[in-house]
């Protein structure tokens, strides 16, 4: 079970997600606008830099900035060069302890941040940025504006190129697949209660990219709690949990006995992906997406598939063996 820390912010991530767009930034002074609309005044070079949000750390390590990092939260677990740093606390912000470590700048997202922090920040001088994240596109441009903020600009910019040409990649693959193949999918957040993802979520992106069809995409709550007798009228084909790696499947139907009418427990195709590559967005996304088309068509991305040895990074993912 996942760290009650990393939970946290996790779902923090889901239900608190707004939809503001990208920022304008200005070079010549330094002057950026952040995703709360706030004019954010950088001295550079940016040397010092606290990250309140693991995805954040995951974005700066990908504009080739992980270096400015001084201290990230005590739910960062990536990339491995995290665990030499600095921990603080994020919920709740101690501002006590990033005052300490003298930041030129404090990165900040408001799916995981209180944006009222900004107040304190300010009284304390420190400059902070706020990212937010709705769709795919919107993590691949912060990789981008991590770079212009650290001053990393050129090698964000490969990086992010580099993770939309592997998005690509794998559409191009499973647009191949008939879409009379595409099973729907049910992703989860929760397997006893039923957090999953409504209308505007990039989780329906990934399963788009995926191969499949998200039963939850038109659903008007963002974050809606699902009921029993949602999955028994939706009967899904396939369901994916972010429930970890060693996850046990069988829980599901411990869990929910009456699913046993579901094709994706009939049909032994539930499935669970480590919570950081669905929930977290960042630029393993795109890993998340990857691992969701081996599940959804393990004939096109099985290592005995056809195509798996193109990409070895697709792995299938748990399985029940009973359902």
């Amino acid at each position: 079970m996942m760290h009650r820390s990393v939970l946290g912010l996790l779902l923090c991530s889901v239900l608190l997600s707004t939809g503001c767009g990208p920022s304008d930034a200005d070079r010549s002074d330094a002057t950026l606008t952040d995703d709360l609309d706030r004019s954010v005044r950088i001295d550079r070079p940016v040397r010092r830099v606290v990250s309140l949000a693991p995805n954040l750390t995951e974005l700066a390590y990908a504009a080739g900035a992980g270096s400015t990092l001084v201290a990230v939260t005590t739910a960062d677990d990536y990339p491995p060069a995290v665990d030499t740093l600095d921990r603080i606390s994020a919920l709740p912000v101690d501002f006590e302890a990033i005052t300490a470590k003298n930041p030129d700048l404090v990165l900040a997202t408001d799916q995981v941040n209180p944006p009222g922090d900004t107040e304190t920040f300010a009284s304390l001088d420190i400059p902070v940025y706020f990212f937010s994240f709705s769709s795919l596109s919107d993590v691949f441009d912060g990789i981008r504006r991590m770079g212009t903020l650290l001053g990393t600009e050129a090698t964000a910019a490969d990086s992010a190129h580099a993770l939309e040409r592997q998005m690509a990649t794998l559409r191009s693959r499973t647009d191949s697949i008939p879409a009379a193949e595409h099973p729907r999918v049910l992703v989860l957040i929760g397997d006893d209660t039923l957090y999953s993802f409504g209308a505007g979520s990039y989780v329906h992106t990934l399963v788009e990219a995926a191969g499949g069809r998200s039963i939850t995409d038109s659903l008007d709550t963002k974050a809606p709690t699902l009921s029993e007798e949602y999955v028994l009228t939706e009967k899904p084909d396939v369901i994916v949990g972010a429930w970890g790696s060693d996850y046990d499947p069988e829980r599901i139907l411990e869990l929910h006995p009456s699913w046993d009418v579901v094709p994706a427990l009939q049909n032994d195709r539930v499935y669970s992906l480590p919570p950081s590559l669905l929930l977290r967005p960042g630029p393993r996304l795109v890993e998340g997406a990857r691992r969701m088309a081996a599940a959804l068509h393990p004939a096109h991305f099985s290592p005995s598939g056809p195509t798996a040895q193109s990409d070895p990074r697709s792995t299938p993912t748990n399985r029940p063996s009973t359902p």
